[in-house]
Order: structure tokens, then sequence, then C-alpha cells
């Protein structure tokens, strides 16, 4: 027995949005400005774009301003363009002059944003300076960076059949008395 490809092969319970669940009145007035691009045009970054609204928090990751730094390192003249939130990076000592479309901004990065002459623009502002998406870069956050990526496991394969090497544990606390026995120091028994 094969797997049905045309009928969507075996993936259930996958199906991807079709709108945003979230109530937020402004978000399903970007959603709407963009569907009526999504139609009108045939932008392939529109419709990435609007694919991106619909998603859940956990997949709309924040990017610092530093790694917005770093992604636009040589491209003068460009949008960066993320749908999610941009942070603020104290690490990053000198922020550029650059123009940055986001969801939203924190306050801090709008401010240093601003400060080195940059501007923060929202998605409306964007679909008149840019509704095919010329001259932007696509940006996305890093999704694996959330703290809950430490204490999920591997899947088992062959040859690591344990899914739970090197697994962050959820411990109550970092003490002595907390998962630091046998199996955990050397001198008792065995490291794993």
């Amino acid at each position: 027995m094969g797997i049905d490809l045309v009928a969507g092969g075996r993936r259930v319970g996958h199906k991807a949005r079709t709108d945003t669940k979230s109530s937020n009145v402004y978000l399903k007035l970007l959603v709407k400005l963009y569907r009526f691009l999504a139609r009108r045009t045939d932008s392939k970054f529109v419709s990435v774009v609007l694919k991106r609204l619909f998603m859940s928090r956990t997949n709309r990751p924040p990017l610092s301003l530093a790694a917005v730094t770093r992604f636009m390192k040589n491209k003068e003249g460009k949008i960066a363009v993320l749908v999610g939130t941009v942070t603020d990076d104290p690490r990053l000592l000198e922020v550029p002059k650059m123009t940055v479309c986001a969801l939203r901004f924190t306050e801090t990065a709008r401010a240093r944003i601003e400060k080195a002459g940059g501007e923060c623009l929202t998605f409306d502002q964007l679909a008149i300076r840019a509704p095919k998406g010329s001259n932007t870069v696509l940006l996305r956050g890093p999704k694996k960076a959330r703290e809950v990526y430490a204490h999920f496991g591997h899947r088992s394969t062959a040859t690591s059949v344990k899914t739970h090497c090197n697994v962050k544990p959820y411990v109550r606390s970092k003490g002595r008395k907390f998962e630091k026995a046998r199996g955990r120091r050397r001198t008792n028994g065995f490291k794993v």
C-alpha cells in the first residue's frame, strides 16, 4: 500500500491556517489588506507575508536588533521585513541607519532605530511603499530559540535509540539535591 499523495498523504490534522485565530482588530485589517494584494497581484512576497500573518505566536519568533543588523549588512536602501517583533539587543553598541517593517517593536528597539536616523514601518505603510515587496528583505526569527526546545529530545534513530540524550530536565531548582545523583556524577556509579 502506498501513500495517496493526491489526497494529501498521511499527515492528519496539519492543515495550514486560512485565517488568523487572533481577535486583534488591527491584525484582522492587515489580513484583509494582504489578502486583497495576494488576490490582485501574483507576488510571492505578499502570499508569504499573508501566510505568516495567520501564524500562531510561537511560529512568529522575535528577532533582535543585532540579528536584523547582521542580516541587513551590505543591503543599504532595502527594507527589512519581519512578521513578528523586533527586540532590542543591549550588546549591539552602534545601530546603523535602516528601514525596518515589523508587526511590533519593543520601546527601546524603536527608540534606537529612530535615533540612528532609521524608520520603523507598519505593514500598511509597507503596502503603500512596496506593494509587491520590491527592494525588501524578508526575515524570520529563530523558531527553536524558545526555552522549551531545550527540554525536547531528538527522534529515535537506529544508532541513537534514547531520545533523552543531553536534554534539559524539568527540575525545581539547580541544587545539590536535585537530579545530581547516580548517573549524573562520575563518583556515583557511572556517568551518562
